[in-house]
């Protein structure tokens, strides 16, 4: 999930980038409203989390603007806790949640879980492809009962497949829900994450093609190709078990 932070307190949005990205977001940060603006028009994000006092242009501005080009990018606004009327204000311009300042970081992860469920279309809190089972609130993954161990990116790039199976995802779509705000990450460096989840979840006969020169498709599980794909393997390993033999 790639996340769209608004604040001007650095030493609030450092705290919150580095909660969050533990938990394995990827965290987009700007100070002021201008710049805001300017992401949420060229970019796309899975949340907004918006604090109403910014330079440059309120919080409540970007709001409405956003708003305004028809997006229903789930908002999860900051107040100051005497903010009654702002936070009346950012609710009816249409605000999904507010938490008031100082909050718990606990509670403020819990309401992201929350907002960017719903903003995925409130579908299933799992999701399953064949033997392969992901936990969206979680964000974890198993194949056959057992977890895998995925880096963050590899969640990322998890989530985007499953979240388009059976048509393709270009390179540069990866790289815009992969990326934070301002990195570079070079199509090689997408390749890289793509092997490393391929090799850890194709044990179970998912699999990830390969569109030469346009990008990926998690294709649609088939029971039967996964058989015969487990039926090849077997067949490797008893061939290479019959060479050492001998």
């Amino acid at each position: 999930m790639r996340i769209l932070l608004a604040e001007d307190d650095s030493v609030l949005a450092d705290g919150l980038t580095r909660s969050l990205r533990q938990s394995g977001y990827a965290i987009d940060y700007v100070k002021n409203g201008q710049d805001a603006d300017t992401a949420l028009s060229t970019q796309e994000f899975d949340l907004l989390i918006l604090d109403l006092g910014l330079p440059k242009m309120s919080g409540l501005e970007v709001l409405r603007r956003l708003r305004a080009r028809a997006s229903l990018l789930p908002v999860l606004i900051l107040t100051a806790a005497d903010s009654v009327e702002q936070r009346v204000e950012g609710l009816d311009l249409g605000a999904d949640d507010y938490m008031a300042k100082p909050f718990a970081l606990s509670e403020l992860e819990a309401r992201v879980r929350a907002l960017t469920r719903r903003g995925a279309g409130g579908g299933p809190a799992v999701v399953r492809h064949g033997p392969l089972v992901y936990d969206q609130v979680g964000r974890s993954a198993y194949i056959n009962d057992q977890m895998l161990d995925l880096s963050a990116r590899e969640l990322g790039l998890l989530e985007v497949l499953l979240a388009r199976t059976g048509r393709l995802v270009s390179k540069e779509q990866l790289v815009d829900h992969l990326c934070e705000w301002g990195e570079e990450v070079s199509n090689n460096a997408i390749e890289v994450y793509v092997h490393r989840l391929r090799k850890k979840i194709e044990v179970g006969g998912v699999r990830i093609a390969t569109v030469r020169g346009l990008g990926y498709c998690l294709e649609k599980f088939s029971e039967a190709a996964a058989a015969a794909s487990a039926e090849r393997a077997a067949a490797t390993a008893t061939s290479t078990a019959t060479v050492a033999d001998r």
